[in-house]
C-alpha cells in the first residue's frame, strides 16, 4: 500500500474525528463547561477529573470548585482533541516522506500542522483568559479551518481522483461555456467566503451569549428592529482579567450581534443558495454535481435548524445541531469549489 493511501485513510478518520470535535466543542460550551477545569492541559492538576475529585483541589483552585460533569464533559472534548492530534501528525510526517508521490500536497499538510499548534494555543487561552469572547471564536474558526484543511487534503488525494469529479463543460473551446464556468466557480467561491464570514459571526454570538437576544422569528423581541447598541456588540477585546462565563454585554448589545448572525444567515444562504442553482442550470456541465445537491441540501437543514432553535427556545439539541450544520454546509461548500477549481 503506498503512502498516498495511508495518508487518505488517515485524512478520513480525521475528518470524522474532527467533525466530532468540533460539535462536541460546541456541545461542551452550551452546557457551560468550557470552564469545567480551569486549567490547562489538566484538570485540576491531574489527568482525569476522576483523580482530581479524590484530590483535594479547593487549596489550588479557591472559588471554582469541581464539578464532575462538566470537568469531564471538558476533558472527554480535550482526550478527543489529543487524538485528532496524533493523526495529524502522523499525516504530517507521512507527506514529508511522500512528498515526491503524485496528489501528496506537502504545503497543505503542513499547512494542518501549523493550524493544528494554533489550534491548541488558542485552546489553553480559552481556558486561562476565561473565556474571552475573541479567542473563543478564533477557537472555533480554527477548528473549522482544521476540518476543512482536512477535507481539502482528503479531496486532493490519488483515490476518487478529480478526473471523476471535476466539473467541466463538454464544449469547453467555445467563448460562452467557458465564461459560465468561471461564473461558477467566482459564486462557488462568494458563497464561500460569506459562508467564514457568517460561521466568525455564530462564534461571535455563542460566545457573548446573545443567541436568546431575540426569542422569537422572524421578529426580534416582537419587533423588527428593536433597539440595539452596535457600539459596544463588536469590541473585540475589553482587557484580560474578565470572566467572561455568562457573557458582560447588556442586552441592546446582544441584540445587535444577534440581528447580525440573521442578516449573515439571509446573505450566506443567497450566495450559496445561487451558486449551487446556478451550476445545477448549466445544462452543458458535465462530470458529478452531487455537491451542488449536497450545497443546497446542507443549507436548507441548517436553515432549517436554525429557526426551529429559535422556535423551540434553544433547546441544547438543537443548539448543538447548528454547529453540526455548519459544519457539514462547510464541507459541502468546500467539496463545491475543489470540483469547479480543478481543470
Amino acid at each position: 500500500m503506498t503512502l498516498a493511501r495511508w495518508i487518505r485513510r488517515l485524512c478520513i478518520l480525521g475528518v470524522l474525528l474532527c467533525y466530532g470535535v468540533v460539535v462536541l466543542g460546541a456541545y461542551v460550551r452550551l452546557t457551560a463547561a468550557g470552564l469545567g477545569c480551569p486549567d490547562w492541559p489538566g484538570c485540576y492538576g491531574h489527568l482525569t477529573p476522576a483523580a482530581a475529585q479524590a484530590a483535594d483541589t479547593a487549596t489550588a483552585f479557591p472559588g471554582r470548585p469541581l464539578e464532575p460533569g462538566k470537568a469531564w464533559r471538558e476533558m472527554i472534548h480535550r482526550y478527543a482533541v489529543g487524538t485528532l492530534s496524533v493523526i495529524i501528525i502522523v499525516v504530517t510526517a507521512l507527506a514529508i516522506v511522500a512528498r515526491r508521490q503524485a496528489g501528496v500536497s506537502l504545503p497543505l499538510a503542513l499547512a494542518l500542522f501549523a493550524t493544528l499548534v494554533m489550534q491548541a494555543l488558542l485552546g489553553m487561552l480559552t481556558v486561562t483568559w476565561r473565556l474571552n469572547p475573541l479567542i473563543v471564536t478564533l477557537h472555533l474558526l480554527f477548528g473549522m479551518t482544521t476540518l476543512a484543511l482536512l477535507w481539502w487534503l482528503l479531496l486532493s488525494l490519488p483515490r476518487g481522483s478529480w478526473k471523476a469529479s471535476a466539473l467541466h463543460y463538454s464544449h469547453s473551446g467555445s467563448g460562452g461555456p467557458a465564461t459560465k464556468l468561471m461564473l461558477a466557480r467566482r459564486l462557488a467561491l462568494l458563497g464561500l467566503i460569506a459562508l467564514i464570514i457568517q460561521i466568525a459571526l455564530g462564534g461571535w454570538t455563542s460566545s457573548n451569549y446573545a443567541a436568546v437576544a431575540c426569542p422569537d422569528f422572524p421578529t426580534c423581541q416582537g419587533a423588527w428592529w428593536p433597539y440595539s447598541d452596535y457600539r459596544d456588540a463588536f469590541v473585540l477585546w475589553r482587557g484580560l482579567g474578565i470572566n467572561y462565563e455568562g457573557g458582560v454585554l447588556g442586552n441592546p448589545a446582544r441584540v445587535a450581534i444577534h440581528l447580525t448572525h440573521r442578516i449573515g444567515a439571509a446573505v450566506a444562504a443567497a450566495a450559496l443558495a445561487l451558486a449551487a442553482l446556478f451550476v445545477l442550470r448549466q445544462r452543458a456541465l458535465t462530470g458529478d454535481r452531487r455537491w451542488a445537491w449536497a450545497v443546497l441540501g446542507a443549507l436548507i437543514l441548517q436553515l432549517t435548524i436554525g429557526i426551529s432553535m429559535v422556535l423551540e427556545t434553544f433547546p441544547l439539541s438543537l443548539a448543538t445541531a447548528h454547529t453540526a450544520g455548519a459544519a457539514l454546509l462547510l464541507l459541502a461548500a468546500l467539496a463545491l469549489v475543489r470540483a469547479l477549481s480543478r481543470p
